[in-house]
């Protein structure tokens, strides 16, 4: 599936946010690529760095969420990210949200900008020799 095909799978009402939310992960983080994949059973789009999962955009009956492996690993991070969403709900590792409210677009440019100098890839691989 490609990623047109998921976002226009979406609710409609939901459709031009997802397009605006994808295309802001790109411009703010050049190190990702996006492909669509199931993780934790649902399709979403996952933004991978050299294969590794760094961010992922979903889509479900309920809510939108953003996962973010950097935020997930970066207490600082995550608590900088949980007071400029107020609205949204935070979980471990993502961040659960109905609208643009929940989720302003400028706010998804900072969250990714200040994740996009965290190499997941290299963070894990590292992890891995140990």
């Amino acid at each position: 599936m490609s990623i047109t095909e998921f976002i226009s799978g979406a609710p409609e009402d939901r459709q031009l946010f997802l397009t605006a939310l994808h295309e802001a992960i790109m411009t703010s983080d050049p190190t990702i690529t996006p492909v669509v994949k199931l993780m934790m059973g649902k399709e979403m789009i996952l933004y991978e760095e050299r294969s590794y999962m760094k961010y992922g955009l979903a889509s479900t009956k309920n809510h939108m969420s953003l996962h973010c492996l950097p935020m997930y690993m970066n207490p600082a991070l995550y608590q900088k990210f949980e007071k400029l969403l107020p609205d949204a709900k935070f979980q471990k590792g993502c961040i659960n949200f109905n609208s643009e409210a929940d989720m302003p677009i400028t706010v998804l440019a900072t969250v990714i900008a200040d994740c996009s100098g965290i190499s997941i890839a290299t963070l894990l691989e590292n992890r891995k020799k140990k």
